[in-house]
């Protein structure tokens, strides 16, 4: 009785070690580092600088998810007032911001956050414009705000993106509600937007003449994205996306188009068992690039620049999970290598390019460094 108690625990005791080694091996990311790049550190001492963009005299406007909007010049920082109330949970709080493509003369920025408005308790997804007059905010409109509230605490989004044609594309994410929201174009959550610069909806939507569908959706069974930008050359709307366990993806969306969250997924459930058995369905589309394990990336752009050699044209995706910044070299419509620049210096929330041409990631826990290439 007593051998076959210690067997029964030994067996136990294998299973368990065979889990844990497993579990160890799929959280291994197997990107190669690229040691021919270094850092210097140019805004210090941020918390989460969840957005950044730069102003045309170069200085940049950062928001800090705790609900604090910081303008920086010449090494200083001013806090700038006349922001809307922000709802702090979770993930979410005061998200991106971007400049209106005739800033210089309208002096417009606009930011997603997450807002309590509305009916219900909790918050979910705003997005709003306001004029920048020094250091204050004027004439803030609310454009959109998503529904319903809740209070969980995940999958807000939320990037803001400005097309070639001046259409303002944005993203929410599912909320957490899996099953509910990014299947049904009659809810918000889940989705790709695109509206006007005042808000209103362009004619042309996919679903604008749909009478029960939320007229602003681009496109949808997303499931939390966090990185969206501008091809430099092909001019079309790149975004990328958490999944659950793996199944992280990168996608080009394209108007009315169905992304497949969560019918379809290259991901399983954080407790490894599966959600769904398929990973391709018909009238959904595939992604073009997916990561197993999940790198969970956030903050995206293009090298759009001379400043790099031979990287120009690569796409550079934050990795908050791993602590690096991704460049993928895309050839003939595919990322065909990933290599590992700025290895291990903290989650990497934002990315963009400035206007000289360097590329600028914000880092949590450090601040917004330049990426040099040596």
């Amino acid at each position: 009785m007593k051998e076959k108690t210690m067997k029964t625990h030994y067996s136990k005791y294998v299973i368990i070690l065979m889990m844990t080694l497993s579990l160890t091996a799929c959280a291994q990311d197997k990107n190669p580092v690229n040691n021919q790049n270094t850092h210097e550190v140019v805004v210090p001492d941020l918390n989460i600088p969840w957005g950044f963009t730069f102003l045309p005299d170069r200085a940049m406007l950062i928001t800090e998810k705790s609900g604090e909007l910081i303008h920086f010049k010449d090494g200083k920082k001013t806090t700038v007032s006349g922001l809307p109330e922000i709802y702090v949970r979770g993930q979410g709080g005061l998200m991106d911001v971007i400049l209106h493509p005739d800033f210089k003369n309208n002096k417009y920025i606009y930011i997603s956050y997450a807002s309590s408005e509305g009916e219900g308790d909790g918050g979910n997804t705003a997005i709003a414009r306001a004029k920048l007059n020094g250091n204050t905010l004027t004439d803030l409109e609310v454009l959109y705000k998503a529904t319903p509230n809740t209070k969980r605490g995940q999958h807000f989004g939320s990037r803001l993106v400005f097309d070639k044609d001046g259409y303002l594309f944005f993203t929410i994410g599912e909320r957490g509600d899996r099953d509910t929201n990014p299947q049904d174009i009659t809810r918000d959550g889940g989705k790709t937007y695109r509206i006007n610069d005042d808000g209103s909806i362009p004619e042309d939507n996919p679903f604008a003449n749909d009478a029960n569908a939320k007229k602003a959706i681009y496109s949808y069974g997303h499931r939390n994205q966090q990185g969206m930008t501008l091809h430099p050359d092909t001019k079309e709307i790149w975004t990328h996306e958490h999944g659950p366990r793996g199944g992280d993806e990168i996608n080009i969306v394209e108007p009315g188009k169905n992304y497949g969250w969560p019918v379809i997924s290259y991901g399983v459930n954080y407790s490894g068992t599966k959600f769904t058995d398929l990973t391709e369905k018909e009238g959904m589309e595939q992604p073009f690039h997916y990561w197993v394990p999940s790198i969970a990336p956030s903050g995206m752009a293009f090298i759009d620049s001379d400043k790099y050699g031979d990287w120009d044209g690569n796409l550079l995706v934050g990795s908050l999970k791993f602590e690096y910044l991704d460049m993928c070299t895309i050839k003939n419509g595919k990322v065909v290598k990933e290599e590992r620049l700025l290895n291990d210096i903290g989650r990497v929330r934002s990315v963009e390019q400035g206007p000289d041409g360097y590329i600028y990631v914000g880092v949590e826990n450090l601040g917004i460094v330049k990426l040099i290439r040596k």
